[in-house]
């Protein structure tokens, strides 16, 4: 058990999706990712759907808490002390939306928001404590933070999880891309909000999935409803796109190119 929590302390350890229509959220990551969903019987979770692939537990979907919430996945990150890190976000200029509060026998979570306003969750691994398949086709593939300020996130983030920086220069007209690494490790990337995103977006971390082919799961997504938003696109690392969900929820699809 204390290795598993230690496996996953600081890097990203669950997603899931908060939205407006579980049921219809449920039927569309079916038909794109070949999900198996089933929904927790027990009041206590909400509704909560587990989805899985092979085997593995690999994202959650569940009906918002509240009509104000929006719909949007979440990123969290491995703690092995949720009330702990409260305390350090606090100190390194975030806010704690959800103080850190138990999920039956699961584990602990907190909500909390970067010093950009961009939403980040913890998870402390209690009975739920597998790590999150990472990499593998129709599992998490990586997140990005979008952010308004960057460089006051990247230094929250790095007090917060010990991230360490790796940053690239991506061209004249594109900001910087920062590589978020954990003992040499890329776990996550940031960058500057790019220009021609609509002033009223907030920061934001975005969810891509791997997949083994970006152009096959992109038709198949539009054609289940989900509205493009960046259109499959090569980059330095491979083949990308971005979409939003028939409710709304932006996520990614991500091929990474052999290395």
């Amino acid at each position: 058990m204390a290795e598993a929590k230690t496996a996953v302390a600081n890097k990203p350890a669950w997603v899931d999706l908060s939205t407006s229509d579980a049921v219809a959220a449920r039927e569309f990551y079916s038909k794109v990712f070949g999900w198996k969903i089933e929904v927790n019987p027990d009041p206590q979770y909400g509704g909560y759907g587990m989805a899985n692939v092979g085997g593995k537990q690999v994202a959650g979907i569940a009906p918002k808490m509240s009509p104000e919430a929006p719909t949007a996945w979440s990123v969290y990150i491995g703690t092995e002390d949720a009330d702990d890190l409260a305390k350090k976000v606090q100190a390194a200029g975030g806010k704690v939306i959800a103080q850190p509060f138990d999920v039956g026998d699961q584990g602990r979570m907190a909500v909390f928001q970067d010093p950009t306003g961009a939403f980040i969750s913890a998870w402390q691994p209690r009975a739920m404590n597998a790590p999150l398949p990472t990499g593998e086709t129709n599992t998490f593939g990586w997140a990005e933070l979008s952010s308004r300020g960057v460089d006051k996130a990247i230094s929250f983030y790095q007090k917060v999880f010990g991230w360490t920086p790796k940053t690239s220069e991506m061209g004249p007209d594109a900001p910087p891309y920062t590589e978020f690494q954990l003992g040499g490790e890329s776990i996550a990337g940031g960058q500057e909000m790019q220009p021609m995103v609509p002033a009223q977006v907030p920061s934001y971390w975005l969810v891509y999935f791997a997949v083994d082919d970006v152009d096959k799961s992109f038709k198949t997504a539009t054609q289940a409803g989900a509205k493009e938003m960046v259109a499959p696109m090569d980059f330095p690392g491979g083949r990308f796109a971005i979409l939003s969900d028939p409710q709304g929820a932006a996520f990614g699809l991500l091929k990474m190119a052999p290395r």
